[in-house]
């Protein structure tokens, strides 16, 4: 893997998961079944996506409490081989996130942040080596845009996943490369023209880059002043979407990183993502290289 390096700066939650009928309504109570703690947030998850992928050496960058969860947290990290510079908030429960997963396999969720709150703009470690860095807005929105600015001008490619979903400065728009976001994502960043079609949408936002998540249907690739691409989603037996479009963030980011052009790469992340939605656990489902070749190996799409 050599030269060839991404970071991660993001989130790790512990996720405490409980599967039940269906996802409740605002006010419903629902008797689920086993609780099931799996380590998550969208930084940890794309970071070990993207690991387990392979293709590219994986740095992260993530901010834990100084509870008995953070051990959790870690391990998964360093067990896949990630280079990971943490930030001990003293005093700081890590991040936790509440999940309940319907038998159809959609869900419902709801995040404590805790630590990952305290993750700042001088926390960012070098960048010597790195190709690409990726983020998501599960950490403070001040360090996402620091951060990218810093990497555009150290001249480091700039993918985010907006989501969760809010408003983003001009300053943090301006330095991303490639925009990742699924189709409420998308119409909340197009803002007057959320109700337009995707590629109208896609230009509102004002970046050059943006790839669109459509869960079952695939996923867009949108460049300006170039056709849109579309990429169908390959069908599988589903059990949890959990961190399915984690998946898809990290490997298409890990898949550039190693110098894959943007058609391949998506290809490789939604097949990566149709593949963790066979397992239960947002890291846990996450297929490795050779999964993903084995399933990859003979099929169009």
């Amino acid at each position: 893997m050599g030269e060839k390096k991404m970071l991660v700066a993001g989130s790790a939650n512990l996720d405490f998961v409980v599967r039940a009928a269906h996802v409740p309504a605002p006010g419903e109570t629902v008797l689920g079944r086993e609780l099931q703690l799996f380590p998550g947030g969208k930084g940890a998850n794309q970071a070990v996506a993207a690991a387990r992928a392979g293709g590219a050496d994986v740095r992260m960058l993530v901010a834990l409490g100084d509870d008995a969860f953070a051990s959790q947290l870690e391990a998964p990290l360093r067990d896949a081989g990630i280079d990971a510079s943490i930030v001990r908030v003293a005093g700081s429960a890590s991040g936790s996130a509440f999940i309940c997963i319907a038998d159809d396999g959609e869900n419902s969720i709801t995040v404590a942040p805790g630590a990952n709150l305290h993750l700042a703009p001088e926390h960012l470690p070098s960048l010597e080596g790195v190709s690409h860095l990726l983020m998501q807005l599960e950490i403070p929105l001040a360090s996402v845009q620091a951060y990218a600015q810093a990497a555009r001008k150290a001249g480091v490619k700039v993918v985010l996943n907006a989501a969760p979903a809010q408003a983003l400065p001009r300053g943090l728009l301006d330095s991303i490369d490639v925009l990742i976001v699924n189709e409420g994502e998308l119409a909340a960043l197009a803002g007057a023209h959320g109700d337009a079609s995707l590629p109208v949408q896609c230009e509102a936002v004002g970046v050059a880059c943006v790839v669109v998540t459509l869960g079952p249907r695939g996923a867009l690739l949108w460049r300006r002043d170039q056709p849109s691409i579309e990429q169908p989603a390959f069908p599988v037996e589903v059990v949890d979407t959990t961190g399915a479009g984690d998946v898809f963030c990290g490997v298409l980011t890990v898949e550039l990183a190693g110098g894959a052009k943007l058609e391949t790469a998506m290809r490789r992340a939604a097949a990566a993502s149709a593949l963790a939605c066979t397992k239960l656990g947002a890291q846990s489902g996450t297929p490795t290289r050779v999964e993903l070749e084995r399933f990859l190996d003979g099929r169009i799409g």
